[in-house]
């Protein structure tokens, strides 16, 4: 069963998925990340230069076949065509809604803000998960800052 983790009050929310990013990279991890087109633009963009000593290597869904099988992170604005993505163990869910097929993954990770409409959307994707039994993990980023 898919496990669900929820990453509460990101105060920016693509600069902490470079660092989540960073960090599944570096344990070997095969993600795959969901958000709007603009959102997935300043994301790539960042992931280019949030860390002058650092290269996440990634490609967007639709690049080129042989590129998307050698890329550990693959950036998509939708999950309707995710038979072709090349690996389903991490999905990271930058969008407020459900993300339709999200089961087909062995780990999704929600990134919610600080943004009271965003947190409202989380409620409900937190209820979905919940009323169909998938474990859900809780990590409020505001307590780890304050520790």
């Amino acid at each position: 069963m898919t496990e669900v983790s929820f990453h509460f009050n990101a105060p920016d929310k693509l600069g902490y998925a470079c660092r989540l990013l960073r960090k599944a990279f570096n344990a070997k991890a095969q993600v795959v990340v969901l958000a709007n087109p603009t959102d997935l633009a300043t994301l790539d963009a960042q992931l280019w230069t949030f860390s002058a000593l650092e290269f996440i290597p990634h490609c967007h869904a639709q690049a080129q076949p042989e590129l998307l099988q050698a890329s550990p992170i693959v950036l998509t604005s939708s999950l309707e065509d995710s038979a072709h993505l090349p690996h389903h163990q991490v999905l990271v869910n930058l969008d407020i809604n459900l993300p339709m097929g999200f089961e087909k993954f062995e780990r999704v990770v929600e990134v919610v803000t600080l943004d009271d409409e965003e947190r409202q959307h989380a409620r409900r994707r937190w209820k979905h998960y919940a009323d169909r039994g998938y474990p859900i993990v809780r990590h409020d980023l505001a307590l780890k800052e304050s520790a």
